[in-house]
C-alpha cells in the first residue's frame, strides 16, 4: 500500500464548530468535554476538533452544549406563520415545537365555520388565516419557514367544528365518519397524531366511544394521542382511566398533557396519580408532560364553577386594557358579577392560580415527565411560561432546588420528548442527527419572566443552532428561518 493511500482521510471544512464545550447529549449519559462539528445541517463529528477548520465558530468554553430543546406542548400553530422569528421560544433554546394540542388546531378549518372558544385563541386574523385542509396548513408552513421546527397534531375539537352543527351533543355515526375521514386526510398530509380537549365546551359532550371511533386511523398510522383530559381536579383518576382505555383500544402512544391537580381539595393527589401512571406504563405506551409553574392559563371561562380562586386576565380582545388585572377587581370596578365581567371580556384568556407547588415538583421530578410550556402567544400579558419554561427548569428546579441532575433535565427536554413523539434524528447529539443545538451557561441560566412582566427574555442561553444554521446568539435573533416541518410519512416514519 502506498504512503498516500495509507494516510487518513482529510477532515472536511465544517460549516460550524462548537469548540471547548461540555456535551450533554440528551440520553442521560454523563457529560463529557468535546467539540461538535456541523456540516450540511447535521452533526458530522463530536470529539477533538482543535485541528479542524470551519466557516464559523462558536466558543462554548465553560458552557453546556446540548440538543435543542423540544417543547412537547404548545399552541404555536398560528405564531409559526405570524411571528416566524419565534423569539419567545428560540430565546429559551427551543428548536422544535409540538403544536395542535388540547384538541385545537389551526386546520382543517373552512372559511365561515364558527370558531368557539378556545379555538378562537388560535384563529388569527379572521378567515384569511383559515386552512381548509391539513395539507394546506403544512404547505403554508413549508412556504414560509419559521426560525424553529414544527410537528403538528390535529385537534379533535377542530374536527368537531368541521363536522357538527351542534357541539353540545355526542356525535352521530355520520359525524364520526366525517371526523374520521378528516383525521385520516390530516395524517396522510403529515400530522403526527390527534389531540383532544374534553375539558372544554366544544368537546365536553364527546363520549369515550366517539374519541375511539374518530381515532381509528391513528392505529395504522402509528400516530400519537395527546389529551387535555376531561377532568384535572376531583375526577382526575377517572380521566386517567379514560385516557389509558383510549390508548389500549387504539394501541397507540398516549400523552397526558400538562399533568396537574387543580383546586385545594385535590392538593397532594400526585402521590396517587403518578404511581397509577407508572403502573399503566408497564403495559402500554403512556407519556406525560408538565410545565414548571403552579398557575395554569387557558380561555377565560364563563362557567361560574370555573371562576373560583384568583384569576388574572392575560388577554382580552374587547378590553385589552384589562390585561394583567385580576378578574374580581375588574368585576368590582364595573359593579357586575364575576360571570358578567368574564362575558364582557370575551374573547379572552386568563391565568388561574389553582395548583399546589408540591404537586408541581413531584410531577416534574417524576422520571418520565417531559417539559412542555403550554404558552399562548397572544396579547401583552401572557403566562410567563411562554418565555420562561425551559430556563426555569434548568435554573430554578435543577440547579437551585436540586430536583434532578442536569443530565436528567436536558433529557426531559430532548431525548425523552423525541422518543415519545417519534421525532427521528432529533433530541440527541450524535453523528448523523439533525444539527439542532443549544449552548447555555449552567451557572447563570434562569427565567426572568414574571406574571406582571411576562415577556422578559431568559438569561444564560448563549447560542441556538437550528438545522445547522446559527439562529440565536448572545441575546438576539440572527434572522435565520431554517426551521423544518416534521411530518409523518405514510410508513409511520418522520422527516
Amino acid at each position: 500500500m502506498s504512503e498516500q493511500n495509507s494516510r487518513p482521510a482529510a477532515r472536511p471544512v465544517f460549516d460550524l464548530i462548537i469548540r471547548n464545550g461540555t456535551v450533554i447529549d440528551g440520553t442521560k449519559r454523563p457529560r463529557y468535554d468535546a467539540d461538535v462539528g456541523i456540516l450540511d445541517g447535521h452533526i458530522a463529528e463530536i470529539g477533538d476538533l482543535s485541528a479542524a477548520k470551519a466557516r464559523e465558530l462558536v466558543d462554548a468554553t465553560g458552557k453546556i452544549v446540548a440538543p435543542g430543546f423540544i417543547d412537547s406542548h404548545t399552541h404555536d400553530d398560528h405564531a409559526l406563520l405570524a411571528q416566524p422569528d419565534m423569539s419567545f421560544k428560540i430565546s429559551q433554546g427551543v428548536t422544535t415545537v409540538i403544536t395542535g394540542n388540547c384538541g385545537i388546531s389551526l386546520a382543517p378549518l373552512d372559511e365561515g365555520v364558527p370558531v368557539p372558544a378556545p379555538l378562537n385563541l388560535l384563529a388569527g386574523d379572521g378567515d384569511r388565516q383559515r386552512h381548509h385542509s391539513f395539507a394546506a396548513y403544512m404547505d403554508a408552513l413549508r412556504e414560509r419557514p419559521a426560525a424553529i421546527n414544527a410537528a403538528a397534531l390535529v385537534g379533535h375539537s377542530t374536527l368537531r367544528v368541521m363536522a357538527m352543527s351542534d357541539l353540545g351533543k355526542p356525535a352521530s355515526e355520520a359525524e364520526i365518519a366525517t371526523m374520521r375521514r378528516l383525521l385520516a386526510e390530516s395524517l396522510d398530509a403529515g400530522a403526527i397524531g390527534m389531540s383532544t380537549g374534553t375539558y372544554y365546551p366544544p368537546a365536553a359532550s364527546a363520549s369515550t366511544e366517539e374519541i375511539i371511533e374518530v381515532g381509528r386511523p391513528l392505529s395504522q398510522a402509528r400516530g400519537v394521542y395527546a389529551t387535555h383530559m376531561r377532568d384535572e381536579a376531583d375526577h382526575c383518576l377517572e380521566s386517567l382511566e379514560e385516557t389509558f382505555r383510549i390508548g389500549r383500544e387504539l394501541d397507540i402512544q398516549v400523552v397526558v398533557s400538562h399533568h396537574k391537580l387543580q383546586r385545594q381539595e385535590n392538593f397532594g393527589k400526585s402521590a396517587i396519580t403518578l404511581p397509577r401512571i407508572r403502573e399503566a406504563m408497564r403495559c402500554q405506551c403512556v407519556a406525560l408532560d408538565c410545565y414548571p409553574y403552579n398557575a395554569s392559563s387557558t380561555m377565560l371561562h364563563t362557567d361560574p364553577k370555573r371562576l373560583t380562586g384568583r384569576i388574572m386576565i392575560a388577554f382580552s380582545g374587547s378590553h385589552p386594557e384589562c390585561a394583567g388585572r385580576d378578574l374580581d377587581q375588574i368585576a368590582a370596578e364595573w359593579q357586575v358579577p364575576i360571570v358578567e365581567a368574564a362575558q364582557r371580556l370575551q374573547p379572552a384568556s386568563a391565568i388561574y392560580f389553582t395548583m399546589d407547588e408540591a404537586d408541581v415538583r413531584n410531577i416534574l421530578a417524576f422520571e418520565d415527565t417531559m417539559i412542555g410550556s403550554d404558552g399562548i402567544p397572544q396579547g401583552e400579558k401572557p403566562h410567563p411560561r411562554l418565555w420562561g419554561t425551559f430556563p426555569r427548569v434548568l435554573g430554578h428546579y435543577c440547579r437551585d432546588l436540586g430536583l434532578f441532575p442536569l443530565e436528567t433535565a436536558v433529557w426531559k427536554m430532548t431525548g425523552l420528548t423525541a422518543r415519545n413523539f417519534g421525532l427521528k434524528g432529533r433530541g440527541q447529539l450524535q453523528p448523523g442527527s439533525h444539527a439542532d443545538v443549544v449552548v447555555f451557561d449552567p451557572a447563570t441560566v434562569r427565567d426572568l419572566a414574571t406574571y406582571q412582566d411576562s415577556t422578559r427574555m431568559a438569561q444564560g442561553i448563549v447560542a441556538v443552532i437550528v438545522n445547522g444554521e446559527l439562529a440565536w446568539k448572545e441575546g438576539r435573533s440572527l434572522g435565520t428561518r431554517s426551521g423544518q416541518v416534521i411530518r409523518r410519512l405514510p410508513n409511520g416514519l418522520q422527516n
